[in-house]
């Protein structure tokens, strides 16, 4: 955090950025808090699209396998004002993305439906954005503060990250829950952590059986240009 608050002073153009650590014990029936998961997922995105001149990350933090960056961009979308937004699927996309519907939005990854309005809290944004359909299009976004819920500002676009580093749709936790009676002994249903995979609840600590979720898992340095200096 050092580092980064005195970036600025030695080159003021330069586009930096800090991946944070998950901050739990592994295994531990902890899951991060919410605001280092939207953080540690809009670095990923900004490493991947090439908007980071400086990235610092922790030693410990790199080592830690992550998901594959197909997953990133398959799970992000935008919404534009004036596109045609379905709300149905729209409220589809959410939930598969691993977002929670909530009756009032106050932290990343929640979102909340009341009439023409929906209210989103993207992962990686610092303010949530209000949605005004008119019919099936999207007539403005305005972002709002938290706390008030009184509208800020209005914006164009959004970018809407997935809620979490791992899938929860049908087809993630279908493979999660494979591969956990390949890796473990015994009996499968008799483990919490398994069953409520299968009931669509990410538990408690489900971060650190990532690799489960996925065919193959990657690294730091994966999402990382070719050229990339180390220091």
């Amino acid at each position: 955090q050092r580092i980064l608050q005195e970036i600025p002073w030695f080159a003021t153009n330069l586009r930096y950025h800090i991946l944070p650590d998950w901050e739990t014990l592994p295994y531990d029936a902890f899951s991060p808090h919410q605001d280092l998961v939207s953080e540690r997922l809009a670095t990923l995105y900004e490493v991947s699209v090439g908007n980071c001149d400086v990235l610092i990350v922790p030693a410990s933090t790199a080592l830690v396998r992550m998901a594959p960056p197909s997953f990133l961009a398959a799970f992000t979308f935008f919404f534009k004002q004036g596109e045609v937004l379905n709300e149905a699927k729209l409220k589809s996309q959410l939930t598969l993305a691993g977002y929670s519907h909530v009756s009032q939005v106050m932290s990343p990854g929640e979102y909340s439906v009341r009439g023409g309005l929906i209210d989103l809290f993207p992962m990686g944004s610092v303010l949530p954005y209000r949605i005004d359909l008119f019919g099936d299009t999207i007539e403005s976004i305005r972002t709002f503060d938290a706390d008030t819920q009184r509208s800020l500002y209005p914006v164009k676009e959004v970018r809407l990250l997935p809620g979490r580093e791992f899938p929860m749709d049908e087809n993630g936790r279908a493979a999660f829950r494979q591969r956990w009676r390949e890796q473990f002994e015994g009996d499968p249903s008799r483990s919490t952590v398994y069953k409520d995979i299968g009931n669509g609840i990410a538990s408690a600590g489900i971060e650190y059986y990532l690799p489960l979720f996925f065919e193959q898992t990657a690294s730091l340095f994966d999402y990382l240009p070719k050229d990339t200096y180390f220091a």
